[in-house]
This record gives structure tokens, C-alpha cells and sequence, in this order.
């Protein structure tokens, strides 16, 4: 993004710089200049200071066109501005009727100078128009210093006040930009953060569940390999193509594409649970564990980011009963409900203290002893999609997970 110079790079420094008028004082400057030079060549005969009036006419005209040119840099404007002045100045106390060109000269005095050099040579001006009304009307009359000087203070005093009200602007804008710089990286760094929550949740669920399957899975088949060798042949096939998905999931995660099971539609979604039961059964190195699953409802047109929070849920929840709860049996109900999809998961294992207090020491050891997020994990999933999750569980009585989606597109947003 570029910026506008600034007024100590460019030389323009007076309290009208950011004002953009300066080819039209420019223009009203040269009008001036003709209608007093040729009001002189009217009035007064042809001699060697009429000669000398037009041909500084014709220099202050020049150097005033050639003001584009002056480079905006340095103390280059500041001395453009007082070569012109000293030429009006010359012209107006040779012929009074130049006064006139006073009035554009101090716009751009006070547009190219600082505040006070500025004032200096307004008063300046001041003091020589005075001296060529004097020279026109020679008898005493205190409008000749009333007038000009009234004019230039009241000029000069409002400018200084435009000056003050430009610079709390800029000020302001200066703060605001600032703020803004500092929301976009706030932001940024919120993004960043919530990428890495997602990325650990994701490969927590994916790579960790799939390792500790292949590892269940081999420590299954080394020991009954000399016993049941084709048994532990299968779970070693097993191991492996819970390796490969493994790897595949993990591609899939680092382009946050939706889960295997989905196979890219949302509108599979009973099936696709139905897929990602039947694999944590597989994965459980154990035929003691048996899962069923219920369907309610019609389950159609669910949007694909809560698909894949259903699928990635499953996933995460019978990894737990398949290592934590010791169970034999789970439940696993889909239900479409208007507006939301319920989903149930329900186990007959040892069960556990559900209440906040006790689930949050479990999950300080649990982060201590560098193991994965659990249901804290899939409860942060669940809201990143608008919605929530409850936790019933009691030791011994088993563990109930109710989980709530929203289906409107004006939640997810």
C-alpha cells in the first residue's frame, strides 16, 4: 500500500499544505497580474519604468508558471516562495496597483511555509501594501492600517486554527491506523492460534488414535504369534492398512479436506458414520468391543463442516472407549431433529467423574504427562461449528456423550 509523502520529504510545510489549490492561486495570481499591469499601461505614460514595470510582470509571471518545476524537496519551495514575494514586493512600491497580487501570494506563503516565517512574511506584505495605499491616498485615513492589518491577523489566526484542527485529525487518522495495524495482527496471531488448536485436534484424533491402534495392534499379534499365527498375521494386516489410512488422514488435515469416510459428500453422512464405526472396531486390536448404530430421522443435506465434526466426533469418542472404559458394548445414535442433528454415544464401560472440577484436573494430568486433548478435543470441534456438548458419566455407570449440531447456514456462519 503506498502513502502520501510526507510534508518534510516534499518541502511543503505551511498550514494549508494539505490543501490542494495551488494551480488556481496560480491562475488568480497571473489575472492579477495583467489587469494591474495593464491598468499601469492605461493610466501612465510609455517610459523606462513602464519598461522595466512589464518586464517584471513578465519574470514574476514566469517564475510563478514555473512553479511546477521547482523540485518539492529541501528548502527549495521556501526559496521559490520568497523570490516571488521579493518581485511583488519590488513591483507594488513602484506601482501601488500590485497590492492586489498580496491577497494569492499569502494563500501560498502560508501553504509552503512553517507557521511563524509564514506570519513574518505575511506581515511583511502587510506592512508594503500599507505603504503603496499611502502612496496612492497621501493624506492621514486609519483605514489604510485598519484595513490590511485587520485582514492579515484575522487571516492569519484562522489558518493557524485550520492548522491545529489538521494536525488532531492527522493525529487521529495516524491512532487509527495504528489500531488497525494492531487488530490485523491481533487477528493474524488469533488466526495462527486457532489453526494450531484445529491442526492438534485434528492429528490427535488421526494420528494418535491410528498409532495407538497399529501399537494395540502389534502388541496383540506378538503375543499370540506362535500361538495363532494366522490371527496375528490379520492383526499385523491390520496394523497396516491402519497405517495407510493413517498417512491419508494426515494428508487430508494438512488440506483441511473432510474426512476419508465422507468421500467428499455430506449428503453420505449415516454412512459414513456407518464406515467410521466399523473402522474403530477394526482398530480396537479386540473383538470385545461391539458397536451399533442408530439412524432417526432422515439425515440429508447436513453441511460439510459438520459432517466432518460428526465423523471426526465418532472417531475421537470410540478411540476413548476402545482404550480408556474398558466397555463391551457402545451405542452410537444419529438423530435428525429440525434445525439440528443429535448425536449420542453411549458405553457400558467403568465410566468416570464427569463434574467440571474433577474433568479439569484429569485434563491438567493428562496435558502433564503429554497425552493427547480427549473430550476436551472434541468438545472444542463441536463449538467451532456452533455446537455443544454434553458429558454424563458416573465411575462404574458407563459414559453417555450428547452432542449437538446446528444445520442452518446462519449458525455455522
Amino acid at each position: 500500500m503506498t502513502t502520501a509523502p510526507d510534508a518534510a520529504e516534499t518541502g511543503v510545510r505551511g498550514i494549508l499544505a494539505p490543501v490542494r489549490f495551488a494551480r488556481m492561486l496560480q491562475v488568480v495570481l497571473l489575472v492579477l497580474l495583467a489587469v494591474c499591469a495593464a491598468r499601469y499601461v492605461i493610466r501612465h505614460e510609455w517610459d523606462a519604468t513602464a519598461a522595466m514595470i512589464l518586464s517584471g510582470v513578465v519574470v514574476l509571471a514566469v517564475i510563478a508558471v514555473m512553479q511546477g518545476l521547482v523540485p518539492r524537496h529541501g528548502a527549495w519551495p521556501a526559496v521559490w516562495t520568497l523570490i516571488v514575494c521579493a518581485l511583488w514586493v519590488a513591483l507594488t512600491l513602484t506601482a501601488p496597483s500590485f497590492a492586489w497580487c498580496a491577497v494569492p501570494l499569502a494563500f501560498q506563503v502560508l501553504q509552503i511555509l512553517p507557521f511563524w516565517p509564514a506570519s513574518g512574511v505575511v506581515s511583511v506584505m502587510t506592512a508594503v501594501v500599507v505603504a503603496a495605499e499611502l502612496r496612492l491616498n497621501p493624506e492621514l485615513d486609519p483605514t489604510i492600517f485598519a484595513g490590511p492589518i485587520g485582514i492579515a491577523v484575522a487571516a492569519v489566526v484562522a489558518y493557524r486554527a485550520l492548522d491545529r484542527e489538521a494536525t488532531a485529525r492527522q493525529r487521529l487518522v495516524d491512532e487509527l491506523t495504528e489500531a488497525q495495524a494492531e487488530l490485523a495482527a491481533a487477528e493474524h496471531r488469533a488466526g495462527g492460534l486457532a489453526e494450531r488448536a484445529r491442526l492438534s485436534r485434528e492429528i490427535h484424533d488421526s494420528v494418535g488414535q491410528n498409532l495407538t491402534s497399529i501399537n494395540l495392534l502389534l502388541q496383540a499379534a506378538e503375543q499370540g504369534w506362535d500361538r495363532r499365527p494366522d490371527a496375528a498375521r490379520a492383526q499385523v494386516r491390520t496394523a497396516a492398512d491402519s497405517a495407510r489410512a493413517g498417512l491419508d488422514e494426515v494428508r487430508r488435515v494438512v488440506r483441511d479436506l473432510a474426512p476419508a469416510e465422507l468421500d467428499g459428500a455430506a449428503s453420505s453422512l449415516p454412512a459414513a458414520v456407518q464406515r467410521a464405526v466399523q473402522r474403530a472396531v477394526a482398530d480396537a486390536a479386540s473383538s470385545i468391543l461391539t458397536v451399533d448404530l442408530r439412524v432417526h430421522g432422515e439425515v440429508d443435506r447436513v453441511p460439510l463442516p459438520v459432517a466432518s465434526a460428526v465423523i471426526r466426533t465418532v472417531r475421537g469418542a470410540l478411540a476413548n472407549v476402545a482404550e480408556h472404559a474398558r466397555a463391551t458394548r457402545a451405542v452410537v445414535s444419529l438423530t435428525a431433529q429440525p434445525g439440528e442433528l443429535r448425536l449420542d454415544i453411549r458405553d457400558d464401560g467403568i465410566g468416570f467423574d464427569a463434574r467440571p472440577a474433577a474433568r479439569r484436573q484429569a485434563a491438567v494430568q493428562r496435558r502433564a504427562q503429554g497425552r493427547g486433548y480427549g473430550l476436551d478435543g472434541i468438545a472444542e470441534r463441536i463449538a467451532v461449528v456452533g455446537g455443544h456438548l454434553d458429558i454424563e458419566s458416573a465411575p462404574g455407570e458407563g459414559t453417555t456423550l450428547s452432542a449437538v449440531f446446528p444445520l442452518t447456514e446462519r449458525t455455522l456462519r
